[in-house]
Formats: C-alpha cells, sequence, structure tokens
C-alpha cells in the first residue's frame, strides 16, 4: 500500500474554519449500502434500542503557548504531553531550535528550562505548576488547517459538551456535533451511552513521512478504557445491540483493549495503526469527521469501510460541498462487506 491510494481532491473552500451557528446543525453523510445526505439531527434515525455509543471524554488543554528564546528570538510552544507538575514535552517552533539548558521566556516571569530534545519533542520543565499556567496564559491549540488564531468561542466549540478528562492537544472532532438534548435524545430512545479516555497528541495533524505505509509509524497516546466500558461492550453484544464508535480515537481505544480477543480494562500508550486488511473486534459501525487527505485517520476509515467504499464517499461528499475538518461535517458509517 502506497500513501498516494489514500489521497482525494479538497477545493480549499470546503475547509470549515469555524463551526456551524450550533453543534447538530451540521451534514452527516449515511455511508451503508448506499449513501445517503442528511442532518446530523437525524442520527437517532439511524440507531436502534440497545445500541452502545462509545464517546472519547479527553478534555483538550490550551496547549499553544508563546514565549521568547533567552537569545531574544520568538517562538511558539505547542505542549504534547503533560508529564509532572512543571515538566512537559513540547513542539517548539523558532527560527533556531533552542539548545538543551536555554530558557524560553513567558508573560509575568515565567520561564521554561529547555533539558533536552527526544526527536521532534522538547523536555521543559516550567517555574510554575503547568496546568493552571495553561488555563491561564495559553491558547486553544486549533488545527493548523484551520489557518487562524484561536478565538474565544472555540473555547466553547473546539472541546465536546462531555470532555472531563484534560490532556488532549486535539479534539476528538466527532464527538463536537453532540450537544446535551442529543445525548439526553438518544438515551431517551433505549440507545446506551459509554467513555473511553484517549488523550489525543499533535501526532494526529502530522503528515505520514514515508511512501510505502508500512515504513510509517504513529505517535503514540494515551488510553484508558475501564471495567464499566468493557462490560458495556460485552453486555451490548450479548443483547444483539451494536456497538457503535463516536470518532476514530474512540476506535483506536476500544481496538487497542481488545487487542487479545475479548475486550479487557487497559490504561496505558498506544501506537495502533490501523490499516486496510485490519480484522475490527469491537465496532459495528461509527460516527466520524472528514479526514485529510493521505492521513493515518482516512485509512482508518478506509479499512473499515473498504477503500473503495470510503474514497467513494468522499468523492460524493466534495461533490455535495460537505464541510470538511475538525470543524465540518460528520458520516455515520457501518463496515464494508470484508468486515
Amino acid at each position: 500500500m502506497r500513501i498516494t491510494d489514500f489521497d482525494y481532491t479538497l477545493p480549499d473552500e470546503l475547509i470549515a474554519r469555524y463551526p456551524t451557528a450550533e453543534r447538530r446543525a451540521s451534514r452527516l453523510l449515511e455511508v451503508g449500502d448506499s449513501l445517503q445526505d442528511r442532518q446530523f439531527a437525524d442520527l437517532p434515525l439511524l440507531l436502534r434500542k440497545g445500541d452502545l455509543l462509545v464517546f472519547n471524554d479527553t478534555r483538550v488543554i490550551h496547549a499553544r503557548l508563546h514565549a521568547h528564546k533567552d537569545t531574544g528570538g520568538r517562538c511558539e510552544i505547542l505542549v504534547e504531553r503533560i508529564l509532572g507538575d512543571t515538566s512537559a514535552l513540547a513542539q517548539v517552533r523558532a527560527s533556531k531550535s533552542p539548545k538543551p539548558g536555554s530558557r524560553l521566556l513567558f508573560a509575568d516571569g515565567v520561564e521554561a528550562l529547555v533539558d533536552g530534545r527526544d526527536g521532534e519533542f522538547f523536555s521543559l520543565t516550567f517555574s510554575v505548576p503547568l496546568t493552571p499556567f495553561l488555563e491561564q496564559h495559553g491558547e486553544v491549540p486549533l488545527p493548523p488547517y484551520l489557518n487562524r488564531s484561536a478565538e474565544s468561542a472555540d473555547d466553547e466549540r473546539y472541546q465536546t459538551v462531555y470532555a472531563r478528562d484534560p490532556g488532549a492537544v486535539a479534539a476528538p472532532t466527532a464527538g463536537l456535533h453532540f450537544d446535551e438534548a442529543m445525548l439526553e435524545e438518544t438515551l431517551a430512545a433505549g440507545v446506551h451511552h459509554a467513555y473511553v479516555t484517549l488523550h489525543v497528541g499533535a501526532g494526529t495533524f502530522q503528515a505520514l513521512r514515508h511512501e510505502d505505509i508500512l515504513a510509517n509509524r504513529l505517535h503514540s497516546e494515551r488510553l484508558v478504557v475501564d471495567a464499566v466500558c468493557c462490560n458495556a461492550v460485552r453486555q451490548t453484544r450479548a443483547r444483539g445491540g451494536r456497538v457503535i464508535a463516536v470518532g476514530t480515537t474512540s476506535v483506536r481505544a476500544l481496538e487497542t483493549a481488545a487487542a487479545d480477543g475479548d475486550i479487557q480494562p487497559f490504561a496505558g500508550e498506544t501506537d495502533l495503526f490501523i490499516l486496510p486488511g485490519y480484522k475490527f473486534r469491537t465496532i459495528d459501525a461509527m460516527v466520524t469527521n472528514f479526514h485529510l487527505p493521505q492521513s493515518s485517520l482516512l485509512m482508518l476509515v478506509a479499512a473499515f469501510a473498504g477503500t473503495e467504499r470510503a474514497l467513494h464517499a468522499y468523492e460524493h461528499a466534495v461533490r455535495e460541498q460537505y464541510r470538511f475538518f475538525s470543524y465540518g461535517d460528520s458520516m455515520f458509517m457501518t463496515p464494508g462487506p470484508a468486515q
């Protein structure tokens, strides 16, 4: 398989740089035996009593910071992972990369010591507790393809309504379409809910480097799938319901927890790379947004739906002028014939 096998042409004007006025006001492409153009508000019509929706409850932190190097040059910091009270792994963008032992200077006299570098990430130690500093001085880390700075409205809209466990630097965007009323509506219809936690990393936006897909590796991300979620999946299977993952991050979490066959509680790291030919163990359908060309997330969707079927759906979405990426429209997808 080659990266170029997962390409499509996307006009720039179809990139959704802002969310819809209401969360549920986006469109929904139903990808089943045929393609059906719907509204996201129609989702409950596609669900059945006894189904299980699995959400990722990670919460996006204010991970983007601006600083000056102690030599005077400006730099931008994207915290990838909080390691301790004052320490973090981060990407640092500057005209020249900072050297170990140098300092990054922030507002209010706060500084960070550059401890070292591991690949593209720098180890930083801050002079103050990091979490409250990020909340006060950091920005919502909007994806680079939005090509704009975060605005006050993004504090709410680039966050799911059920987010509760801080740690992500990118939103699990399929969940952005759900409002509180939609959650209540699905519960009232007899659809069950369960939650995983996968802290989405900045690596989700990075292009794969090697044309040969199998030569690539994904950045690892932290996740927790607890016993409550595992039991909900088993009970859904037992009653003949469907397990429906809300977003590719929920898929990765569930499939990691079921790596040995039966789903089991899991807490740790995953670098699971789901490609066509992968045998899914836990999910029967998924809700997902439209992903970047040649991305690992598009490959996951292709693995579930079938490559030809997935790309056909994307071509239809472009033709019908769906809105793409994080703030864009969504799909409800059932598996391809091989699944």
